[in-house]
């Protein structure tokens, strides 16, 4: 599954400390922000041995199969996807080009809640833009637009709104659980992977609280 969905690993190639710490961190962030959140699927796998053009990444998997996802859940994985780029940001001071397909996803799904799901409490239960798609597969091929400039604006702050709420929300788990970030990330270091149950034996000792977004 990984191999399809990221591509081959690339073990073969020498990684300084630097690297390795920046995705550790990243990486750590998102599974700490997943394991912190009320109603988040369960962290099933961290690591950062590089797929493809991944860095590295953090799997969840839902203990259920789910035809149907609330405005709930879809915050928390807002704010999941945004708790590799808040780490960067708390760690280091800095960001590095690692965030970058997060915050693609990221903008991708606040725009959806906003356009297509209705799930905007400024604009109301309604959607913009007419879409055709391919149906057998899956995908947009054109949006027409159907709404003012204005409404466009609007929908750009909208999207705003959710991306800052989501990040907002993942730097203050980050921050109010410094010890376990770096204990995940000095521990991604010298394994490079973390299967769920040693995940969790390893947040255990913290006592992560629950919390909402």
């Amino acid at each position: 599954v990984e191999k399809v969905l990221l591509g081959p690993d690339r073990k073969s190639r020498v990684i300084s400390k630097k690297e390795k710490e920046i995705p550790a961190y990243h990486e750590g962030g998102h599974a700490l922000v997943a394991a912190s959140l009320k109603g988040s699927d369960p962290v099933h796998k961290v690591s950062i041995i590089r797929r493809g053009f991944a860095g590295g990444y953090t799997m969840k998997l839902p203990t259920e199969d789910q035809r149907l996802r609330t405005r709930s859940q879809f915050l928390t994985d807002l704010a999941m996807m945004m708790g590799g780029y808040a780490s960067e940001k708390l760690t280091f001071g800095d960001i590095s080009t690692g965030a970058s397909n997060d915050l693609k996803e990221a903008t991708h799904l606040a725009r959806k809640l906003v356009t297509k799901y209705g799930m905007s409490e400024a604009l109301g239960p309604q959607t913009f833009g007419n879409t055709e798609e391919m149906v057998f597969l899956g995908r947009e091929i054109s949006t027409e637009r159907n709404y003012s400039e204005k409404v466009a604006g609007d929908i750009d702050a909208e999207v705003r709104n959710f991306i800052t709420r989501a990040y907002l929300a993942a730097e203050k788990i980050l921050k109010s659980n410094k010890a376990a970030l770096k204990k995940i990330a000095q521990t991604l270091i010298e394994k490079e992977t973390l299967e769920q149950e040693e995940f969790n034996a390893l947040i255990k000792p913290f006592k992560l609280k629950l919390v909402g977004v």
